[in-house]
Parts: C-alpha cells; structure tokens; sequence
C-alpha cells in the first residue's frame, strides 16, 4: 500500500467514524424524544382517567389539563400553565433518572 493510499484511507476511515457518531447522537436524540411523547401521552391518559379534560387553547400553545365542570379564572389559567410547562421542563430529566 502506498503513502498516498494509506492518507486516503485513513481520511475515509475518520470521514466514517464521524458519520457514526453523528447518526448515533440523532438516534439518541429520536429516542428521548420518543420516550419523551410516551411519557406525555401516558400523563394524559392517567389525567382522563382522574377526570381531567384538556382546557381550549390557542394555536402553538399546549393544552392544559382542568378537571370536568370547572373554569378557572385568567390568573388561574396563567398558574396552571406555567405548573405544565415546568412539569414539561422536568419530564426528561426524570426519564433519564428512570432509564439510568
């Protein structure tokens, strides 16, 4: 093998070995994102199971989760969304706990 061939071959081989850790940092990426979905699909699920609905919202905004009968005031509303949003914050630090 020449110097040539083996320069090239060790560019090739680098090339690949970042290509990998590229695709296994996005694997990983999709996989806490999907487990990050189950999580929240689950937490939904046990909401309805309580008696909870998911309060109207706008577009873009995510849906809180009010218990059945009862509309809270603006100041209210402002309280619980800013509760899910820092529920929403810690989901993934408590799914890498659980997997750890």
């Amino acid at each position: 093998m020449t110097m040539y061939e083996t320069s090239d071959l060790h560019k090739r081989v680098a090339r690949y070995e970042a290509a990998l850790d590229e695709l296994r940092a996005a694997h990983q990426d999709i996989r806490n994102i999907l487990h990050d979905q189950v999580l929240y699909d689950r937490w939904q699920q046990i909401g309805a199971e309580l008696g909870f609905a998911l309060a109207p919202q706008s577009a873009g905004q995510p849906q809180a989760a009010q218990p059945t009968g009862h509309q809270p005031t603006g100041q209210q509303q402002a309280g619980l969304q800013q509760d899910l949003g820092a529920m929403n914050q810690q989901i993934p630090q408590m799914s890498e706990a659980w997997a750890g």
